[in-house]
């Protein structure tokens, strides 16, 4: 199971974008569905959105829907998570951790995913 490191997120204004990666070492990540998740203060952990080994992806939230894009390079062992028409209520602690079933069920392995990279979206 590779270690994954996120990274890419700032300080952004409301409309901003931000490109947030997931970067694997140790064993590659092309085995595996891959999700997007994020944590914002008084919030339960959410799933934003999960690409699947062959490349399908899916959205877990209504509100991120046409806003952001998910999309995986495997031969830098990589997945991305592309955020245009940020919010305010997009700020989180944003994860990224390999699904438990290797598509794309919105169950991360518990310890799968690395310390999350701060997403702020302010004026």
């Amino acid at each position: 199971q590779p270690q994954l490191v996120e990274s890419g997120g700032g300080l952004v204004q409301p409309g901003g974008s931000l490109r947030l990666s997931c970067t694997a070492s140790g064993s590659p990540l092309d085995h595996y569905a891959i999700g997007w998740f994020r944590q914002a203060p008084g919030k339960e952990r959410e799933g934003v959105a999960c690409i699947t080994s062959s490349g399908e992806t899916i959205n877990y939230v209504n509100s991120v829907k046409g806003r952001f894009t998910i999309s995986r390079d495997d031969a830098r062992n990589r997945v991305y998570l592309q955020m245009n028409s940020l919010k305010p209520e997009d700020s989180a602690v944003y994860c990224c951790g390999i699904d438990k079933y290797y598509y794309c069920s919105g169950d991360p392995r518990p310890g799968s995913w690395g310390q999350g990279t701060q997403v702020t979206v302010s004026s």
